[in-house]
């Protein structure tokens, strides 16, 4: 018993273990994750004392509930929702692209582009009623990038029955003199799509609200896979 009543613990040691342990580079960043203020800190730091089983309790649990709240707050944060496409091709033209964003763009598209480029998460292609036709995950690339490669897919549930009309320049004949079959097409989202809407989502995250909304509106999407979850895919 002795020996054990010898081992104190300052407050001074348990911030210095908690700046290593929780890999902050600043007071106030410290602060933040231990759902403290800066001077409550700086009272630890100050104090030559040890401190009493209570206090560790309580900071441990403080720092329990400031990461539940940044878990609620910081998971899904919206970036854009129902914006409208403007399809334009690329500067190669060997693809279309949701919008432009570039230095001929306005400001607004061009933060816009710039946040899709920095963020990762998911994605939302709606048709001109506003209606969810392709639900996506952006992980191993931006939001931008995996945007613009599922708005050229090609997916065999995109194939509907149209008419092929002539596009040059000629002389126009009714159906009864010139009958056109309808015909299946295979169509990309940049046919169908209207709008989009885009979210930041933490990335342990990413998988699972994908697999929720596409199991959510299954029969109304393009989506061919089914997600799972991830306790399933454990």
């Amino acid at each position: 018993m002795a020996g054990r009543q010898g081992v104190n613990l300052k407050a001074t040691e348990l911030v210095e273990a908690l700046a290593k342990k929780l890999q902050t580079t600043s007071q106030s960043e410290l602060a933040r994750v231990l759902g403290i203020s800066v001077g409550t800190l700086n009272n630890w730091k100050n104090q030559d004392e040890d401190l009493s089983p209570a206090q560790v309790a309580a900071a441990l649990a403080k720092s329990r509930s400031a990461a539940v709240s940044r878990a609620q707050l910081e998971t899904i944060k919206p970036i854009v929702e129902f914006y409208p496409i403007t399809k334009c091709l690329t500067k190669r033209e060997a693809s279309w692209q949701v919008f432009s964003g570039g230095a001929d763009s306005n400001l607004y598209a061009q933060g816009l582009k710039k946040d899709l480029e920095a963020s990762y998460g998911i994605y939302i292609f709606y048709d001109s009623r506003g209606r969810a036709l392709y639900i996506g995950k952006a992980r191993e690339q931006s939001l931008w990038k995996e945007m613009n490669l599922a708005f050229n897919r090609k997916r065999d549930v995109q194939r509907i029955s149209l008419v092929q009309h002539p596009e040059r320049n000629q002389e126009f004949k009714p159906s009864y003199e010139k009958l056109r079959q309808p015909k299946d097409l295979l169509l990309e989202l940049f046919d169908l799509a209207l709008y989009f809407s885009a979210y930041h989502v933490d990335d342990g995250m990413i998988n699972d609200l994908e697999a929720l909304m596409v199991r959510g509106f299954a029969n109304d999407l393009l989506n061919v896979r089914m997600e799972t979850f991830a306790h399933s895919r454990a």
